[in-house]
């Protein structure tokens, strides 16, 4: 019978027999502005490419260039202009080769090929033509002067609405010769860091704080092959001025031209536990390769080695439907493929890829015609992280096997940790890590969002009608560290095990006899006893990281209610107002798959879909919105169906995965990682002992066959033809089983 299978299987997969290849974006015209760019990127770095009245232009944003009010900066802008205006013609073309990483643009002879190095911070361009080409580079900058940041734009950085009368993005510092420019942005000492510190009454312990952002070193430097400089412009694009430095080539045929991007802490940050290993094991990723590497470096050798692991990570996992599907079930996979193409791009990150709009926003004024701002500007902040919308950024790597992405998001956790346990011991004087909602890049709440304190305040709390008492989100992100431990067997990860330790530990602290009031569920369900989100989270962690006791043995029962005779999932035991649009109800399905297809009283679970009127009242599919997800897990077909292929729906914008701005800002990446989940639990689930549930919310008419990852690193090959389904788990055939 096996060897029956596997001659069968090679024939019925095809990627036994072939590499999975994602099929390329093209386009056949150039852009009008930004917002119609192309991204691409690599390591810890996007960009936004775009050809626009024959000049291709491209933004650059690396992780982790937060400046002193905590703006999360680009790089700059870079312009090439070409003479005999090749791309003005019938045979223009621009392509994403998902494959490779890279970006092809094409016309009258010329070929650029743009594209990132996957394992060091490193741009390439690299330029051929059959014919002599006069060419202009330019480096544009809107960074070339000091910039009041006005009350309007302030919500790009960590201030918000408490913005000071000086507060001012810095100039940068540039400089140009021959072939070569540098570009640098050195933080002062004192940041926003000093002044959420002040606010936040922790100026006792302030010395033992991690300050990620003070004295912090933004650099770049970009070398031009046969290009000199020749003077500085100036102009405007969208809604903001900018000076550009200038570099010519009178006689291109072939050039390369090459951008390394590099940051450094150069203030010593007190730390303690796991925080410097995680700080060092960036170290040499962040370091490497020299300048004077690069330079000698051909950029042959970094070009093969970026393709190879595009052509890696395309094979970890996929989803593949019929080309005779109809139309919105290969839009919503297609879109799909695309979103982890955009994750793909911080894949060695320092920092996480952000929900509101990754390394990928354009100018903000084509997003809001009223923002007009430097194209720095994002809604909700730089360094701040909102953590419910966060997670759904990093939920869909467990399922597809990109179990390496998730680092920098873990390890964010990790270097913010000290400061978790400082504010619980210093406000409180209790053990345990407190991590709020709006989270700096330092671990502490936003200061905006904290809110205004009386002296007889509880100074620990956020003072805040949306964000108090809610702090089970870190929660998630220790589930996604227990859940990679097979992925990494050598004992990779025990530096998560304290941050999971005092992330459980805050709670019994805080609440001794484990009755969790005042709380909340979600923003949404305010001054809770027992909301259901928590009680949740905390039985679910605390079960599968393997501790008892009072971290998980003494937790209340999930809330329940009736609801016109039927029991459903209460959103808490009791609540005295309800503030926002979250279900946290529903959070026992997802995230903590308490209820759900194969587990107990799945009945109770759907009762709380369908009959609760508030859940039922704020359905959508607009940005962070789980519904989507929600009806897969709970084995609805049609509404599955219905949702996902609209959420995972074409975005307003020239990519299809640039979605609008929803709650947030765009593109927005929470729609994304929300669409890529929710289409994920359409097509494989688990059940109580791990066995894979195949196709539980999938249209049994579509064909579609998928690779995807269960527990314990297995990985699922699985197909549905004609209503038949024939899968096998790490090569070996369990079809009979599954009739």
């Amino acid at each position: 019978m096996r060897s029956l299978f596997f001659i069968l299987y090679s024939l019925f997969f095809s990627v036994a027999l072939f590499a999975y290849v994602p099929k390329p974006v093209v386009w056949t015209s150039q852009s009008r502005n930004s917002s119609e760019s192309m991204p691409c990127g690599g390591h810890d770095i996007g960009m936004n490419v775009w050809v626009e009245q024959g000049d291709v232009l491209f933004y650059v944003q690396q992780s982790g260039w937060f400046d002193e009010n905590n703006t999360l900066l680009k790089a700059g802008r870079w312009r090439l202009h070409f003479e005999g205006s090749p791309f003005d013609g019938s045979d223009f073309r621009q392509e994403l080769r998902l494959d490779e990483g890279a970006v092809y643009i094409k016309g009258k002879g010329m070929e650029i090929r743009i594209w990132v190095d996957v394992f060091t911070p490193v741009v390439f361009v690299a330029m051929e033509s059959q014919h002599t080409e006069r060419a202009t580079l330019s480096y544009e900058s809107w960074r070339y002067r000091d910039r009041t940041v006005t009350k309007a734009e302030c919500q790009q950085c960590s201030y918000k609405w408490i913005i000071p009368k000086d507060c001012t993005t810095f100039a940068d510092s540039i400089r140009a010769e021959d072939g070569r420019l540098t570009f640098s942005h050195q933080n002062r000492a004192e940041t926003v860091f000093d002044f959420t510190v002040e606010r936040e009454r922790m100026i006792s312990v302030k010395d033992q704080l991690y300050n990620p952002i003070g004295g912090l070193l933004m650099q770049g430097e970009m070398l031009a092959e046969g290009f000199r400089f020749v003077g500085t412009g100036s102009g405007t694009y969208a809604s903001t001025d900018y000076r550009s430095w200038n570099f010519r080539n009178d006689y291109l045929k072939k050039s390369t031209i090459s951008i390394k991007l590099n940051k450094n802490l150069l203030q010593t940050s007190p730390c303690r536990g796991g925080l410097q290993s995680a700080e060092e094991g960036w170290a040499g990723q962040i370091a490497s390769p020299s300048w004077g590497g690069l330079e000698r470096a051909s950029e042959g050798a970094f070009e093969g080695a970026s393709s190879s692991w595009w052509h890696d990570y395309w094979q970890r996992s996929w989803i593949e439907v019929d080309e005779n599907a109809p139309e919105e079930c290969r839009r919503m996979v297609r879109n799909y493929e695309l979103m982890r193409y955009l994750l793909g791009c911080n894949a060695y990150g320092q920092w996480p890829t952000k929900f509101n709009g990754g390394l990928f926003t354009f100018d903000p004024v084509y997003v809001d015609s009223t923002a007009t701002f430097t194209p720095d500007y994002r809604k909700w902040g730089g360094g701040t992280m909102t953590a419910q919308n966060q997670r759904l950024v990093y939920w869909p790597m467990l399922k597809s096997g990109d179990y390496d992405l998730l680092r920098p998001q873990l390890d964010t956790y990790l270097r913010m940790l000290p400061n978790a346990v400082a504010w619980s011991r210093h406000h409180w004087g209790h053990e345990g890590a407190c991590f709020s909602e709006q989270i700096e890049n330092f671990g502490l709440p936003n200061p905006a969002e904290y809110g205004k304190h009386a002296d007889d305040s509880d100074w620990g709390v956020e003072n805040n009608r949306w964000l108090e008492y809610e702090w089970d989100t870190a929660l998630e992100f220790c589930q996604m560290a227990i859940q990679m431990r097979p992925w990494y067997p050598d004992s990779t990860l025990d530096k998560y095990q304290t941050l999971i330790d005092e992330t459980l530990r805050f709670f019994p602290e805080h609440y001794p006899d484990l009755v969790i009031y005042p709380g909340s569920g979600c923003e949404t369900y305010k001054i809770a006893r027992n909301p259901a989100s928590t009680v949740a989270a905390l039985r679910v962690v605390a079960g599968d990281s393997g501790l008892s006791g009072d971290s998980g043995g003494c937790l209340p029962d999930i809330p329940l209610q009736i609801i016109d005779g039927d029991t459903c999932i209460a959103p808490a035991e009791s609540w005295e107002r309800i503030q926002n649009t979250e279900t946290p109800q529903l959070y026992p399905v997802f995230p903590w798959r308490i209820y759900g297809v194969e587990r107990p009283h799945l009945d109770i679970a759907r009762n709380t879909y369908f009959k609760d009127p508030h859940a039922v009242e704020v359905r959508s599919t607009k940005g962070w919105k789980q519904d989507n997800i929600w009806a897969a897990c709970l084995g609805l077909t049609d509404e599955a169906k219905r949702l996902n292929t609209e959420k995972l729906g074409n975005g307003p914008y020239r990519f299809p995965a640039f979605w609008d701005a929803g709650f947030d800002w765009a593109p927005d990446h929470n729609r994304g990682g929300a669409g890529m989940i929710g289409l994920q639990e359409m097509l494989l689930q688990e059940d109580l002992d791990h066995n894979p549930i195949l196709f539980p919310a999938w249209p049994r008419e579509w064909n579609c066959r998928f690779s995807l990852y269960i527990s314990g690193r297995r990985c699922v090959d699985a197909e549905i033809k004609d209503g038949k389904i024939t899968y096998a788990i790490d090569g070996v055939d369990y079809s009979d089983n599954n009739e």
